[in-house]
């Protein structure tokens, strides 16, 4: 079975998770939050198909064994998918040499706020051979002569289609002009 990581999953990344059980993945889902995480297995139609792992992810020592713990019970991870605040930084290393001790390729999706400046943060990222890397930069929606921040849903759907697409960026919303963001 395809074994698929969701870094934030229970929240904005939630449509995402329920995405990946219904392409056949089982999910493993980190996220902080039990009742979140409840709710999420509760959309599922088998509740087997999501693994919840309740670590906050900048526990770097809890992180890195949760990691190991999913890799072992479900296998090689074949896909991540990470939102991961700039309070924990190194978490996305964690990750990343984690999931590069299996010899299989595997693909990283990064989602990244607006304002993230996405070359600066590939150069400080040490991808080994076996990951291919992905960037999805969430922005805004111009509406009128108005502008909101993206929904969960569009989120969402933004990341689904960077992952059909296999792009290398992809940004949800816009972020030009920078000046009209909400």
């Amino acid at each position: 079975m395809k074994h698929a990581l969701v870094v934030g999953g229970t929240g904005m990344l939630a449509g995402v998770s329920l995405w990946l059980v219904n392409q056949g993945y089982q999910v493993s889902v980190i996220g902080r939050n039990p009742n979140r995480m409840e709710s999420l297995a509760g959309k599922t139609e088998d509740k087997n198909a999501i693994t919840p792992v309740l670590v906050d992810y900048s526990n770097e020592v809890l992180l890195k064994e949760n990691v190991r713990s999913i890799i072992k019970e479900n296998g090689p991870i074949q896909l991540v998918i990470a939102w991961i605040h700039s309070y924990a930084e190194r978490s996305i290393d964690i990750i990343l040499q984690e999931v590069s001790k299996q010899n299989d390729k595997w693909r990283l999706y990064h989602v990244l706020g607006s304002s993230k400046n996405l070359n600066e943060i590939k150069k400080k990222i040490s991808t080994p051979d076996t990951c291919l890397y992905r960037q999805i930069q969430l922005g805004f929606i111009l509406e009128n002569d108005n502008s909101r921040w993206l929904t969960n849903e569009e989120i969402s759907q933004g990341v689904i289609d960077s992952i059909q697409n296999d792009r290398l960026i992809y940004t949800v919303g816009t972020i030009e002009p920078w000046g009209k963001r909400p």
